[in-house]
């Protein structure tokens, strides 16, 4: 890399400093001590009135999952499509919204991109990752634009001793992570740092109209994260932060891709009944592509104070203020395309109650957009625990999104895709509906069923593709996950329907499959060692003047533990070697293989 990787990163705490507990196998999600933000205010899944998945440091690892990208799409809900290997841009569907309706937050900073409305998973390394949460529906009443589907949580990873792993696998992949920590509970401090580099596979196919050209297109990506963290009588200060730096190649060039994010924060109680927490923090992207003269990027300044107060033993109270700022840029050929800049203010208040079995939660938010106007959004959930086996839950809530900056004013690629400065704000209301039962002290299933109406919805579906507002699209999903355990043995089912069809043409919308299912297995030896096997199976989907068709895919999995300190676990991808596209004309990897070798100081 040419560029030196940015350092001086410090991020800040999620909402009240929360306990963060490590779960040793599956079934820890069905454990009530599972806490999660998807309110703003800390509660046990069991609590939610949301559909609620919770990913700890051991799922991540035990998943062996290459990437982030790989680890949420096998996520009931969520699919993820991308142009290409490793390091190509990634897109995000979850419950059949749009890329940019699902709000992404690191360590409770917003990290979603101003120009393309998106975060982009591709550059974001699982070595730095302690905790995901997936919030699925509506949560604008909460977090305000863009979390019209769902709010995905990223909160990063402080090592507290010395780790090392290296690994390497097909296509000429090799990488490895450094991590070290010291401190305490209360004082600490900890960094990562690693690297990642494989030659890759020709991203696209003969069938791609934009380009083709059957080389290798490679990947190299350089990061460093920080935490950091000082008790300071009742407060806590705490700093975090992530930066990489990627370079990308395709046929016709490569792209050098810069992130960072970072936040400070102050939190701890005021009162005997009232916490708060402070966030200060940033967002950061810069995409330079000088094969066509192209460099675009995106800053977001955020500041968030959030308050709770305890109000009895079964209510309690969050309101709060934030405040952002958006700054992109998008220069080409002829020089500056568009430099803009926007504010907005943010005020909330969330009451989440409890009476004897039955739970409410009731928020509302206000917005004030310099460039937009007012936005007032409301929610509100109930959930009925009616014995210990059974809980039902029924949600709704209103979303919206403004349109991002490139939706606004990108001028297009010869014309096509160009923006459109006259577009609206997406607006929307969802309703679900679910039900969760325990089947054991060791096994669980959760059905879920919604219904999102999006107006004014902005698709590139115009004459040439640019973007337009679509009077209405409708979008209905059902989603049911099975997951157990019985001795050694772990096991989960999951399956996905959407139906999210532009209501103006009846049409699809397009890189969204109907279907969607996964089974996975695994067993755990006495000696710790772990096999798994993971089959996921995908109906048509729709693209670009294309109807791409369904596939399945056998992944297998293995570790073993040396020792205390000592790990060695593989990946066997694609064991069928099926040959299949998520978007026409981008090919996806054949078999492959990845293995590491790890050590964690005890």
């Amino acid at each position: 890399m040419s560029k030196p990787i940015v350092s001086s990163l410090l991020s800040s705490t999620v909402f009240f400093a929360l306990a963060n507990p490590a779960f040793a196998d599956a079934d820890a999600r069905m454990l009530d001590s599972v806490q999660v933000t998807a309110s703003r205010l800390p509660m046990a899944v069991d609590q939610s009135t949301a559909s609620v998945t919770v990913l700890t440091r051991t799922d991540i690892e035990n998943s062996q999952a290459i990437d982030v990208s790989d680890l949420l799409a096998q996520q009931v809900g969520i699919d993820v499509v991308r142009t290409g290997g490793s390091g190509a841009q990634n897109s995000l569907f979850m419950r059949g919204g749009n890329s940019n309706h699902t709000l992404v937050l690191i360590d409770g900073v917003r990290v979603n991109s101003a120009t393309q409305g998106l975060f982009d998973f591709a550059h974001l390394p699982l070595a730095n990752i302690e905790r995901i949460e997936i919030v699925r529906g509506p949560r604008a009443a909460f977090w305000g634009s863009d979390a019209i589907s769902g709010v995905i949580q990223i909160f990063t990873r402080a090592p507290k001793k010395l780790s090392v792993d290296l690994g390497l696998g097909s296509y000429q992949r090799i990488g490895g992570n450094l991590g070290f920590g010291i401190g305490d509970e209360d004082n600490n401090f900890g960094i990562i740092a690693g690297m990642d580099s494989t030659d890759g596979f020709s991203a696209t196919n003969p069938g791609n109209v934009w380009s083709y050209d059957p080389d290798n297109d490679g990947y190299d990506n350089r990061r460093i994260g920080l935490n950091a963290q000082a008790k300071l009588g009742s407060q806590t200060l705490k700093f975090s932060g992530i930066a990489t730096q990627g370079e990308v190649e395709f046929d016709q060039g490569l792209t050098d891709a810069d992130n960072h994010s970072w936040s400070a924060g102050l939190s701890g109680r005021l009162a005997e009944s009232w916490s708060h927490a402070l966030t200060l923090g940033q967002a950061y992207e810069k995409l330079d592509t000088p094969a066509y003269a192209s460099t675009y990027g995106s800053t977001r300044n955020n500041i968030d104070w959030a308050h709770a107060v305890k109000i009895n033993p079964a209510a309690q109270l969050g309101f709060g203020v934030n405040w952002s700022q958006e700054k992109g840029y998008s220069n080409g050929w002829s020089g500056p395309e568009f430099n803009e800049t926007r504010r907005n203010a943010g005020v909330f208040a969330v009451l989440d109650a409890r009476l004897d079995a039955h739970s409410f939660e009731l928020a509302t938010r206000f917005d004030d957009n310099d460039q937009y106007g007012t936005q007032l959004t409301s929610s509100a959930g109930w959930s009925w625990q009616i014995d210990r086996q059974n809980r039902v839950r029924a949600s709704w809530g209103q979303g919206f999104r403004a349109p991002n900056f490139n939706e606004l004013y990108y001028p297009g690629f010869y014309g096509s895709f160009a923006g459109n400065p006259e577009l609206k704000p997406e607006q929307s209301s969802s309703f679900e509906l679910g039900y969760i039962v325990n089947l054991g002290d060791k096994m669980n299933a959760e059905f879920s069923a919604y219904q999102s109406d999006v107006e004014e919805l902005i698709s590139f579906t115009g004459t040439n593709n640019e973007a337009e507002n679509i009077s209405q699209a409708r979008i209905k999903g059902v989603e049911a996950e099975l997951r157990g355990q019985s001795g050694g043995w772990q096991w989960r089912v999951q399956g996905t329907w959407t139906d999210a069809v532009n209501q103006d043409t009846g049409q699809a919308l397009l890189r969204r499959p109907e279907w969607k299912g996964l089974a996975g297995l695994s067993y755990q030896f006495d000696s710790q060692a772990l096999l798994g096997a993971e089959l996921t199976a995908y109906s048509d989907r729709p693209d670009f003047g294309a109807s791409l068709p369904g596939y399945g895919r056998l992944d297998l999995t293995a570790s073993w533990p040396i020792s205390k300190a000592w790990r060695v676990e593989g990946r066997l991808e694609n064991v069928l070697d099926k040959d299949y596209q998520l978007i026409d004309g981008y090919n996806t990897p054949d078999r492959s293989f990845f293995v590491r070798i790890s050590y964690q100081a005890q």
